[in-house]
């Protein structure tokens, strides 16, 4: 699949989580859902003198909303572990954490690269001894905000970098 492909849009099931924590290992990046990757402008509402039909909006800042995570629960993860340590022994550790699609050869095609997130909330789903479901654990993360990442972001990245070496 080459990086600027204009037939199909993303898949949104293949996808990595990756946590700038160390050591990590294969469970603590498999997930199930990824929900809540969104931003918003707030904005400040300003009157004109003389002018009655409208008030001006003017952005402020940007609010980014808490992303929640979902997979089945392991007692291997040492991603729980960073978790109890936060909210059992107030022991925030943020870290970096990157979210990417991935195209059918497991190539990032597009990202989110969250900046200082710490987990807010951690849950189980409930125990039911009448049906036969896997337990899921839920994390949910606040963070600072996030950076995307995609093919075109990543092309004028390079652009203006080159663009700035040859100026100088």
């Amino acid at each position: 699949m080459a990086l600027l492909n204009f037939e199909y849009p993303m898949v949104g099931y293949h996808f990595l989580v990756l946590f700038e924590l160390f050591p990590q290992t294969p469970v603590d990046v498999r997930f199930r859902e990824v929900t809540g990757l969104s931003v918003s402008m707030l904005t400040e509402s300003v009157k004109e003198g003389g002018e009655n039909r409208f008030e001006h909006k003017l952005p402020t800042r940007s609010s980014y909303s808490d992303v929640t995570l979902k997979r089945g629960l392991f007692n291997t993860a040492l991603l729980t572990e960073w978790c109890r340590q936060a909210i059992e022994n107030y022991d925030f550790k943020p870290v970096n954490v990157l979210i990417t699609l991935q195209d059918e050869n497991h190539v990032p095609v597009f990202g989110w690269y969250l900046i200082n997130a710490f987990p807010v909330k951690w849950e189980v789903t409930g125990l039911n001894a009448e049906a036969s479901q896997i337990a899921v654990e839920t994390l949910v993360l606040s963070y600072n905000y996030f950076k995307i990442i995609s093919p075109i972001s990543l092309a004028a990245g390079i652009a203006g970098s080159f663009s700035a070496s040859v100026s100088l």
